[in-house]
């Protein structure tokens, strides 16, 4: 559109001035078909310059005739074939009549599709970029689902958009939106559609068992269709611009938090796109009693794999290791896990339950492992010592457990013990040991005072008598003192001094 007074400069300087359309396009700085265009409806005749002939024009009907059977034949294709036929103009020309040429699909007309209250929701991952935890840089993922009817949706972000990603969104969702709907519909993601051929659909078997548990119908959309899903695409862009930029959160756990408030809040209270005189969450309210009511219990949603142990007691998950108990080592375990656990099987045998780590390299350990690791690699040291007394006293093995229960030194009553049960006889190390760990005792120190009050009550010497060097023992010699009133005599004179 010009403007009216742009219109009636041109007629002016037409009728009055008798300037030529391109005159006019050059001063007042319009494209001469505008002028053109002006003189033409104000009934005016233009004088048009005669147009050549084109080296292309005879080719045209071989062009049209070739469209009409091969449509999508590329024109450099059909520029050889002119070619062939004698054609030596440029290539520029003969691919912009080509274009000219070439059919077009006719437009698509679509119907508004229309639902009823809690009879479909639509799904779909959204990416925000990365994010940094510890040192593992993850992809930012958001899970996303719409109820087509009241367009109350739900936000969640998770660290990647693996299968147990994927079950956590349905399920947080399910429980903020207070219900499932009967139908869900997707793209034709992996985690939805395995493999699809026209109508031939395969599913993924996790989402199946899903679905089932929840009793909703999963339905993916048709290959190209954006049209059928156009609520969650459309609510992924006012996510981006109404909730994700320019937010600040600390981590993860901040950003759901904030997106789980927005969500109950903000998100509630825009315009209802299928009616703006209500708000979001005045139809919600209408359709919220519809919905589905969510099962008793919950689905296991884990994530199973294989995992070779090394010679380190540790599993390799997702960049991380999660330690498993020594004697495991040199086998294949199974790692079951969730958005929140990571849990270890040796068969049907639960080794292992850890909070899952998304970080990179981290060690997530049971202390538990580790700390009979350390017991065993100190017995080793003192393997025959050990296996000798407990062969010789059972009770041995009870005061070393014992022991360890209390952070004890293990090595140093083992050492200890070995010289007891060369002094006394076994039965006696017996009793002493069973009542050490009776009194909560389980020491060898307390098992040496013990021995020494059976030797007592039996009236028995010291095992080891103290042998003092000999200046110590002349030291303690004890001398009786000589009779003074000898020498006094020496002073009476009638003493016979010989």
């Amino acid at each position: 559109m010009i403007p009216p007074e742009v219109c009636t400069q041109i007629l002016r300087l037409h009728h009055t001035e008798k300037w030529p359309p391109h005159t006019i396009a050059r001063q007042l700085k319009v494209h001469h078909t505008t002028v053109r265009r002006v003189l033409t409806q104000a009934g005016l005749p233009v004088a048009t310059r005669s147009l050549q002939p084109a080296k292309v024009d005879p080719y045209v009907p071989l062009i049209v005739q070739t469209l009409q059977r091969w449509p999508t034949l590329t024109a450099s294709r059909l520029l050889i074939m002119a070619r062939e036929r004698g054609y030596s103009g440029g290539a520029s020309q003969f691919r912009a009549r080509v274009a000219m040429l070439r059919p077009r699909p006719a437009a698509e007309a679509y119907l508004r599709l229309r639902t009823l209250p809690g009879e479909q929701a639509q799904v779909d991952w959204a990416h925000f970029g990365h994010i940094m935890i510890g040192r593992a840089k993850r992809s930012l993922m958001g899970f996303v689902m719409v109820l087509s009817y009241s367009r109350a949706l739900w936000l969640r972000f998770y660290p990647d958009a693996r299968m147990a990603s994927f079950l956590a969104g349905h399920e947080s969702s399910f429980e903020a939106l207070g219900g499932v709907a009967r139908v869900v519909l997707y793209d034709n993601l992996k985690s939805a559609v395995l493999e699809r051929y026209h109508d031939a659909i395969r599913f993924n078997p996790t989402l199946l068992a899903f679905a089932a548990h929840y009793r909703f119908e999963p339905r993916p959309v048709a290959p190209a269709r954006g049209n059928e899903k156009g609520r969650v695409e459309r609510a992924i862009r006012y996510i981006r611009s109404a909730f994700f930029e320019g937010r600040e959160f600390r981590d993860l756990e901040d950003l759901n938090a904030q997106a789980a408030q927005w969500c109950a809040t903000l998100a509630r209270r825009r315009p209802c796109p299928e009616d703006s005189a209500r708000t979001v969450e005045a139809v919600f309210a209408e359709e919220r009693p519809r919905l589905l009511a969510l099962p008793a219990d919950r689905f296991d949603r884990h994530e199973r794999i294989e995992v070779r142990i090394g010679k380190t007691p540790y599993a390799r998950f997702d960049l991380n290791d999660y330690s498993v108990p020594h004697d495991r080592i040199r086998r294949t375990l199974s790692v079951l896990a969730t958005t929140e656990r990571v849990r270890i099987f040796d068969r049907h045998a639960l080794l292992a339950d850890h909070p899952r780590s998304y970080d990179r390299g981290a060690q997530i350990e049971d202390p538990a492992h580790i700390a009979a690791l350390i017991l065993r690699k100190r017995a080793a040291r003192k393997h025959a010592t050990s296996q000798s007394l407990i062969a010789a006293v059972p009770a041995i093995a009870d005061l070393l457990k014992a022991a360890a229960d209390r952070n004890h030194n293990i090595g140093s009553i083992v050492l200890a013990l070995r010289p007891m049960l060369q002094q006394h006889s076994a039965a006696d190390l017996t009793t002493a040991i069973q009542q050490a760990i009776a009194r909560g005792a389980p020491h060898h120190n307390s098992v040496r005072l013990l021995l020494e009050q059976i030797r007592q009550q039996r009236q028995l010497g010291p095992i080891n008598p103290v042998n003092l060097p000999e200046h110590l023992s002349q030291r303690d010699v004890i001398i009786a003192p000589h009779n003074l009133q000898a020498y006094d005599r020496l002073q009476d004179p009638n003493h016979d001094a010989s």
